[in-house]
């Protein structure tokens, strides 16, 4: 008999092997549609945009969030993987994944699921109830980028109450200070006056004609005055100076 199962008739609970978790990398699947990846993208980039001046926050889509740390070898992390989350109060640097027990055991503070008819049911009922009662996530949002379904759950003393849509049908997140709502049928923020956080591509588009604009009236008011300047030259070929 060896020396290490002699060390095992000894210790009849012996130490399991140790999974190292340094960094563990996202495990989701592909994104099922193009609406999906697109409705991702504006919400990650828009409150990035946003929150250009924050670095406070981390927000991410599609990569997997694990949760709970598994000791035994061969015995997997528990994950999920939200669609679009954000966390507060963190530093914003890149993350191949998100790991709790790595990260001050911090959930996030939103989570939104982009509906799909094969998730749907997942995410109104398993995913729910996951992110509350395991993760606390303070708020919880779903949107169908088909059908237009729409909507949003605050925690509150433990249970997710719904979040009440305002006059346009917007709900508030008291954790982004933003409001969600439907916008040309896609999933967008806006902020507490009414006004459209832009996307960047937009508000790029925006800043360019407003420099062209700017230009032109520039090259307008440099025209007219040449234009003056020419009067007043043929001015004081035929009559002289002004007078004072």
């Amino acid at each position: 008999m060896s020396l290490a199962k002699n060390l095992n008739l000894l210790n009849p609970h012996p130490t399991p092997d140790i999974i190292s978790t340094q960094e563990l990398y996202s495990d989701e699947p592909q994104l099922e549609t193009h609406l999906h990846l697109e409705q991702i993208i504006i919400l990650l980039t828009c409150l990035q945009w946003w929150w250009r001046e924050r670095n406070d926050f981390f927000a991410s889509g599609n990569i997997s969030i694990y949760y709970e740390k598994q000791q035994v070898k061969q015995k997997p992390h528990k994950f999920r993987g939200p669609d679009f989350f954000v966390v507060l109060n963190t530093h914003p640097e890149p993350r191949t994944s998100w790991v709790v027990w790595q990260e001050e055991g911090r959930f996030p503070n939103v989570i939104i699921e982009i509906l799909s008819k094969r998730t749907a049911k997942t995410d109104r009922t398993t995913k729910k109830e996951l992110y509350q009662d395991t993760f606390k996530t303070p708020e919880y949002f779903w949107f169908h980028p088909k059908t237009m379904e729409f909507a949003g759950f605050r925690l509150s003393e433990g249970i997710y109450e719904p979040i009440h849509a305002n006059s346009r049908g917007w709900l508030w997140s008291e954790e982004l200070g933003l409001y969600l709502g439907i916008h040309q049928r896609q999933l967008r923020y806006f902020t507490e006056e009414g006004e459209l956080v832009p996307i960047p591509t937009e508000q790029l588009a925006v800043e360019r004609q407003q420099l062209a604009v700017e230009r032109q009236q520039r090259e307008l008011a440099q025209q007219q005055v040449a234009q003056m300047e020419e009067l007043l030259a043929r001015y004081r070929d035929e009559f002289g100076e002004l007078p004072d």
